[in-house]
């Protein structure tokens, strides 16, 4: 058995997990410091730069580079973040009504429930496209959505991790302050630059041939 490398693959996982946690913690304590309402998009989109920077292997200063990029995406994170977040607050209320209603409103609540997948689908490459990609503030979402419809098979895997993370902590809550919004953002992040490197390949070869 190799043991030297076997020690060196469990301090690399050690290391992922507490930058996981890391993150998670410096995701929440943003959000809180912003009241949740203003502090949730620029917190997200902080935490998604720093997700990226991460995954390309980059070197900085975890908390000051995240309260940099707070600061300066303040504004255009919340317009990025905050009307998804109402849309989605409004959706799983009317989910939650129409449940209670009971069988009578089946068919509202299967819509309801379709229109929350759709919206996570979509807003599972909204925060990595920010980070990723220079667009035009109001291009994000349109190009998310065309990702999501046009690479089905990334989507859902992207629904899959967050099903998986979704579910872990709702078995155990105490995930939630402790690594869940971390992981996910971690995942997501690792999952979708690779997504956007196998369509760049596609396209770069389409426009070859």
């Amino acid at each position: 058995m190799n043991h030297p490398a076997m020690s060196i693959r469990i301090q690399a996982a050690c290391s992922e997990l507490i930058w996981v946690v890391q993150l998670n913690l410096m995701w929440l304590v943003f959000t809180l410091a912003g009241g949740v309402i203003l502090g949730l998009g620029p917190a997200t989109v902080a935490a998604y730069t720093l997700a990226r920077r991460h995954a390309r292997n980059e070197t900085f200063q975890a908390w000051s580079e995240f309260w940099t990029v707070y600061r300066r995406e303040f504004v255009r994170a919340s317009l990025l973040v905050l009307p998804a977040a109402l849309v989605a607050t409004v959706l799983v209320g009317n989910y939650l009504y129409f449940s209670a209603l009971g069988p009578s409103m089946g068919a509202l609540r299967i819509a309801t429930f379709v229109a929350l997948i759709a919206l996570a689908g979509v807003g599972a490459h909204v925060g990595p496209l920010y980070a990723h990609y220079d667009l035009p503030l109001w291009a994000y979402w349109p190009k998310a959505s065309q990702l999501a419809i046009f690479r089905p098979a990334s989507s859902v895997v992207l629904l899959l991790a967050l099903s998986a993370i979704a579910f872990a902590t709702s078995v155990a809550p105490i995930l939630a302050p402790m690594i869940s919004f971390g992981a996910w953002i971690y995942l997501n992040t690792w999952l979708c630059l690779r997504f956007f490197q196998e369509n760049e390949a596609r396209l770069h070869s389409k426009g070859n041939s």
